[in-house]
């Protein structure tokens, strides 16, 4: 991925996005609106997204046609647009300038101090989390975050503030264009080795994005994950200013005392202001440990863009979730059913580990669907662990996404690692579907988890648990 200082959006003309409905194209979009940039986009399916777009101004395609960037400067894509697309053909045909999605967020971040979060998970989470907080503390920041965050009332927005606060996404290298002023690595656990090809090439990206960290800026690292605090260090010798966090004594901003509450939770946090070490009571409207060390990190971010210590707690506080990390669908008859998009084992096990302090003395039953078969290959036996931990887990059919079947690699490749009855393969939705009903008790906490389809199944639990009554 290109690593060159970000464009000016002035610069860019009329920009074309292709399948602009996703939701990370959308943000951009949006973004550059703001910014009066004259936008036009296509999708192969209209949508409410590319219609809210059309309000705020952008010229909308529904199909994609060469036709349709015939007026364009600019053509924006993401990974998933293919060469042969006919949209995208017609740009290099022509000798338009084509930019990768990350490249056209960095444009239309110009201008602005950045905070890129980065990490094999919570970049959402985090990202959110700093941009509420930065808005309570009076900051006024833009953002760019790939969920949307009720908090925020959207997944993209320019503020009047000097401050950015973007999702930098490791898995095509794409986060290597935005040249932040503060980066936080929440961890680094191998992931997306289809893109990598190793584990120590996924280790060296985080390492070439610590490099784009701007003169004078700061890297804000996990002091509990081995991958992160490797990388704190290597950044700390080289004489760059590195601010930790984590329940290590030795981290520089140290969450301690997590107590579940309820839907929430609360611990206390060490920090130095002005030389002076306080250590005040952090609450929070999200559960699991997790999201407290989370919470430590958009924390330790603000501190870094100066905010006031105070009004970062309150807005903490505030901050009730993104859309699919651990996103309440409803309850019935005492049966409350929660969404994640929760795709690695880590990610797995910590989101049983927030549905488990929820729940209580109640148990915890899960449908996961398991993303990617390359990754359902590298790491059959760590889901198998991570789901270990539900009452009962249900595993369906791999939702393939970009990549074509594996033979012999499905969803029952993980079911085979336990010797437990708690981890079940049912590859059907309406299986799934059923086992969990069937077994679920009033007081239980039911999850769908998974980056696929699984997400849609949250409703239709509620539906047979409301026909079972």
């Amino acid at each position: 991925m290109n690593s060159q200082q970000p464009l000016d959006p002035r610069d860019l003309g009329r920009v074309h996005f292709i399948g602009m409905g996703g939701a990370g194209m959308s943000a951009v979009a949006r973004l550059l609106l703001a910014r009066d940039v004259a936008v036009s986009g296509s999708d192969a399916k209209d949508s409410p997204g590319l219609r809210e777009l059309e309000s705020l101004g952008a010229h909308v395609f529904v199909g994609q046609d060469a036709q349709n960037v015939a007026a364009a400067d600019t053509v924006v894509v993401s990974t998933a647009i293919k060469d042969e697309n006919p949209e995208l053909a017609a740009a290099r045909e022509s000798g338009l300038r084509v930019l990768h999605r990350s490249q056209a967020l960095a444009a239309a971040m110009h201008g602005r101090h950045v905070i890129a979060v980065a990490g094999t998970h919570g970049k959402t989470t985090t990202s959110s989390m700093t941009a509420v907080a930065l808005r309570a503390a009076g900051l006024d920041p833009s953002w760019a975050i790939g969920a949307h965050v009720a908090d925020l009332g959207a997944n993209a927005g320019f503020g009047a503030g000097e401050w950015f606060v973007a999702e930098a996404d490791e898995s095509d290298g794409s986060f290597l264009a935005y040249h932040p002023q503060i980066a936080v690595v929440t961890n680094v656990e191998a992931d997306h080795l289809d893109h990598y090809g190793s584990q120590e090439e996924f280790f060296r990206a985080f390492d070439e994005f610590s490099a784009t960290i701007r003169d004078g800026g700061v890297l804000v690292a996990c002091a509990d994950d081995p991958g992160a605090a490797n990388l704190a260090a290597r950044r700390r010798a080289a004489g760059h200013t590195v601010v930790t966090y984590g329940a290590a004594a030795t981290a520089d901003v140290v969450f301690s005392e997590p107590v579940p509450r309820g839907t929430g939770s609360t611990c206390r946090l060490a920090f130095t202001v002005a030389g002076e070490r306080r250590s005040e009571e952090l609450m929070l409207a999200v559960p699991g440990a997790h999201n407290v060390a989370d919470a430590a990190a958009a924390f330790a971010a603000g501190l870094a863009a100066g905010a006031d210590a105070d009004r970062l707690l309150a807005g903490l506080a505030d901050f009730h979730g993104s859309a699919r990390r651990f996103d309440l669908k409803g309850e019935v008859g005492s049966v409350r059913v929660f969404d994640d998009y929760a795709h690695h084992p880590t990610e797995v096990l910590a989101a049983l580990g927030a549905a488990r302090d929820v729940a209580q003395d109640h148990r915890v039953l899960a449908i996961f669907q398991p993303h990617l078969y390359s990754r359902t290959r590298e790491f059959a036996e760590p889901f198998c662990r991570a789901l270990e931990q539900a009452d009962l887990a249900c595993v369906t059919d791999v939702f393939g996404a970009r990549e074509q079947p594996e033979p012999g690699i499905t969803g029952a490749t993980i079911v085979e690692h336990t010797s437990t009855d708690r981890v079940v393969s049912t590859p059907g939705a309406d299986e799934a579907i059923a086992a969990v009903v069937a077994s679920a008790q009033p007081g239980d906490v039911v999850m769908t988890i998974g980056a696929g389809d699984v997400t849609a199944l949250g409703p239709r639990v509620l539906e047979a648990l409301e026909h079972r009554r």
